[in-house]
């Protein structure tokens, strides 16, 4: 019942955050994603994410904290997709030495939905769009690098670190939503786009080259450009159980296949490793006797 519970609290809420986008641009819309919900002037991101606080909490933990300086400890592997991981050593005082850095406040990562890719679903942003993880980044270099802590929603309520990935990509795009707008991404190029009411804009090159050089396109028409990208390209298509689901289009780097990786795990029998410039979590093989 409780997971129902928290299932139906995230669904409302990311309806109340699409719902600003349709109602700022076009009021029409108002019957078809329900009734507006206030969001503050200055940041709309928090009042529509789910158990936000918790998600603040995560980012100013020392556990998160001390996940970050570890991976800066670390240089990134040179071996490329395949190559070694490399297990992070656990120390005492991971930040001791380290310039002092912040993690910034999370934002949302939102992705295009697979009934969107599918064509199942109709054209709409609430329909289209979804929230998939937090991003923050760091308030400042360290030791000339920047990185990407990513958080995951906890089944049952709340999130945890999925990632620290270097760079800043990810959290700078999803910080360009404003009140009125929606950012998402379209992971299998490294997409960002700004959504206004039904409009599709591209905000980075690989945007563009996917909305085939064009400065906009109505969200039916991205649609029908997803669609034929990767609709035969989805969980239990052959394509996927070929093995080749870690990426689509013939220009991909490596660090994207790789960053998109990502394994979960939780509590004190996770470890950290390393891979391609992203920090995976992998849970310990606990021992045990009968």
């Amino acid at each position: 019942m409780r997971d129902t519970e928290t299932s139906i609290k995230r669904a409302a809420s990311r309806s109340s955050r699409l719902s600003i986008v349709i109602a700022l641009s076009a009021s029409a819309l108002l019957s078809v994603v329900g009734p507006v919900h206030a969001a503050p002037a200055k940041d709309p991101l928090p009042a529509d994410i789910p158990d936000y606080q918790a998600a603040l909490a995560a980012v100013k933990s020392a556990d998160v904290r001390n996940a970050v300086c570890r991976f800066l400890r670390t240089p990134v592997p040179t071996g490329g997709v395949g190559g070694p991981v490399e297990t992070i050593p656990e120390t005492a005082e991971p930040c001791q030495g380290l310039p002092v850095f912040t993690i910034k406040d999370p934002v949302a990562r939102n992705e295009i939905t697979p009934g969107f890719v599918a064509g199942t679903a109709k054209p709409l942003p609430t329909e289209a769009i979804k929230l998939t993880q937090l991003v923050s980044s760091l308030s400042t270099t360290v030791n000339g690098r920047n990185a990407t802590v990513m958080l995951a929603p906890t089944q049952g309520g709340g999130w945890h670190l999925a990632a620290v990935r270097d760079g800043d990509v990810d959290a700078a795009y999803a910080g360009k939503a404003t009140v009125g707008t929606l950012v998402f991404t379209e992971p299998q190029i490294r997409g960002w786009y700004q959504l206004k009411l039904t409009t599709v804009e591209p905000l980075n090159d690989q945007a563009r080259e996917g909305l085939g050089g064009q400065a906009s396109v109505s969200l039916g028409d991205y649609q029908k450009l997803v669609k034929a990208r990767y609709a035969d390209k989805l969980p239990g298509s052959e394509y996927d159980t070929n093995g080749y689901s870690s990426g689509y289009g013939t220009q991909r780097k490596a660090d994207d296949a790789s960053s998109s990786a990502l394994l979960l795990a939780g509590g004190s029998s996770a470890a950290l490793a390393l891979a391609g410039g992203v920090v995976v979590l992998r849970r310990r093989r606990r021992t045990s006797t009968s």
